[in-house]
């Protein structure tokens, strides 16, 4: 449980006081108040769309108020840009990454702390003594579009980290951790709030929520719903707060054996010619029609690549030892169109730029993968079939959006992660491999998508869930795996498997003795 905040007769760090903010067809921030005091971490919660990465944005200077003001240290300011709220002490870690790919770890950090930080190089051993400060190690030199998704937001936070900074925005920083990770990040978190520094911290797990923050605002539909000490409310009555109504967090969804494999991958190795990749070794791996496989693991141990060659994206020869079956039949030399007609579904780890184009509309990201369904006749779009699946996917899975038009960047993302999915499953697909399902989502949507996996198991669809939060993997898989240094673990009914197992074998103890499930961890 957090230490409260010292009561003092202090200036607030920051206060917002009716802040308003208006985008075409949404009143995206309605008169909000809100007020941080030094050395306090402050929980901005609500479901997906609420408003809190708009306010968020307002704070570091990213987007601009339409009205109210923002006090800054006692005095109001106007923020043009992010570079201004920087020099004031304002960090902001970002849900959607913002990092050059093409450029190194240290050149990103460089970029965002200016000349006076010096060169990347000179950077470089500060940047390593920082990352191994935090428990998030990093390699300075390593191009970030070698990285992957847990060790991109590892930069984003670390670069944060390194500036003398007064107040800390973390959009769903832990969104890529795993637990052990979150807890050290919890450390760091506490240390700076005690040394002075505010943090606004937003995060949909609200367990993490309970445990490190010592107040928190709640948005609904644009407006401040309310406010508590999260430490005091159950997570019920967050989750209460935050749609309006009781919400079941967590179901026990019935665990299957499933029928015959459909899913079939047989000493599966792979080179990875990026040095900084990972390498797949003698990977066996069976889904089965009605089941719901999870293979957890650290981000950077093969995940990105055992995606890759089961989407299609990257490819086998024919006649190469290793074997990927598609219901018996050969697909690994196949590229992803040919898997897709064969029944394959695929959600990718990032939603922005390889689930959906940012700049298109919501019905042009639905015609990208769905084209084989009946919504391309005689090389002609049919425009109609197109809309209509987009707004049946919009209906079926609570997507907040004006219209099937509106840009995928426009949407929030979780929101935009409900579309995803909600595009995929409504193909039927007999085998969905799914990335992060639930990552940055709030609860109500992460319940939408669950409840979505769980039907499509039990319409007979073959499912994968590769996924960092072991919470979701216990509470949606029938049986349970995990991947280190691109080895995978022998997969075990979840009902039979321990918290502890699945740590073992994440740490690359795949044979060591286990004891029952029902032994105390």
């Amino acid at each position: 449980m957090p230490n409260p905040v010292p009561i003092a007769d202090q200036t607030p760090r920051l206060q917002l006081r009716g802040i308003s903010k208006r985008y075409p067809g949404c009143l995206a921030n309605d008169a909000i108040d809100l007020s941080i005091a030094p050395g306090e971490i402050h929980a901005l919660l609500g479901e997906n769309g609420a408003g809190k990465s708009t306010l968020m944005k307002i704070i570091y200077g990213v987007t601009h108020a339409d009205a109210g003001e923002m006090i800054w240290q006692g005095q109001r300011v106007s923020l043009r840009n992010p570079a201004q709220a920087r020099s004031l002490g304002i960090g902001m870690v970002f849900q959607h990454f913002s990092l050059f790919e093409t450029l190194s770890v240290a050149q990103n950090i460089a970029l965002a702390m200016g000349a006076a930080a010096g060169t990347p190089k000179q950077l470089e051993p500060k940047i390593r003594e920082v990352s191994r400060r935090y428990g998030m190690t990093l390699e300075p030199e390593r191009l970030v579009h070698s990285l992957s998704i847990g060790e991109r937001q590892r930069v984003e936070i670390i670069r944060c980290l390194m500036q003398d900074i007064r107040l800390l925005i973390l959009d769903e920083p832990t969104s890529v951790l795993t637990p052990q990770e979150a807890d050290e990040l919890f450390v760091t978190l506490r240390r700076l709030a005690a040394e002075g520094c505010s943090i606004l911290f937003i995060s949909h797990k609200l367990g993490e929520v309970r445990a490190l923050c010592h107040s928190a605002t709640v948005l609904r539909s644009g407006r401040v719903a309310g406010h508590c000490v999260p430490a005091e409310c159950s997570d019920q009555q967050l989750a209460k707060l935050m749609v309006g109504e009781a919400a079941t967090l967590i179901t026990d969804y019935p665990k299957v054996t499933g029928g015959e494999a459909f899913l079939s991958v047989s000493r599966l190795s792979w080179h990875n010619p990026d040095p900084f990749g990972c390498s797949l070794k003698d990977i066996d791996l069976e889904v089965r029609r009605g089941e719901i496989v999870g293979i957890a693991g650290v981000a950077g141990n093969g995940q990105d690549e055992l995606l890759a060659l089961l989407s299609g994206e990257e490819c086998l020869p024919r006649n190469d030892g290793p074997t990927v079956l598609f219901d018996g039949q050969a697909v690994a030399h196949l590229r992803p169109d040919a898997r897709r007609k064969l029944g394959l579904a695929f959600v990718p780890a990032e939603r922005l730029g390889h689930g959906a184009v940012p700049e298109l509309s919501l019905a042009d990201n639905a015609l990208l993968t769905a084209f084989h369904q009946g919504l391309v006749s005689n090389r002609l779009i049919q425009r109609g079939k197109v809309a209509a699946l987009a707004d049946e996917i919009i209906r079926r899975f609570g997507v907040k959006a004006p219209d099937a038009q509106t840009p995928a960047r426009a949407l929030s993302g979780g929101n935009l992660q409900k579309f995803i999915l909600g595009r995929e499953i409504l193909q039927q697909p007999k085998l969905l491999v799914a990335a992060h399902p639930t990552w940055g989502v709030d609860v109500g949507a992460a319940a939408t998508i669950h409840r979505a996996l769980i039907a499509l198991r039990d319409a007979g669809a073959a499912i994968l869930v590769i996924s960092e939060d072991l919470d979701e993997l216990f509470q949606i898989s029938d049986r349970l795996g995990a991947l280190c240094s691109g080895r995978l673990s022998p997969l075990k009914a979840t009902a039979d498997t321990r918290l502890s197992d699945v740590g073992g074998w994440m740490a690359g103890q795949f044979d060591a003795p286990q004891l029952p499930a029902t032994v105390p961890v």
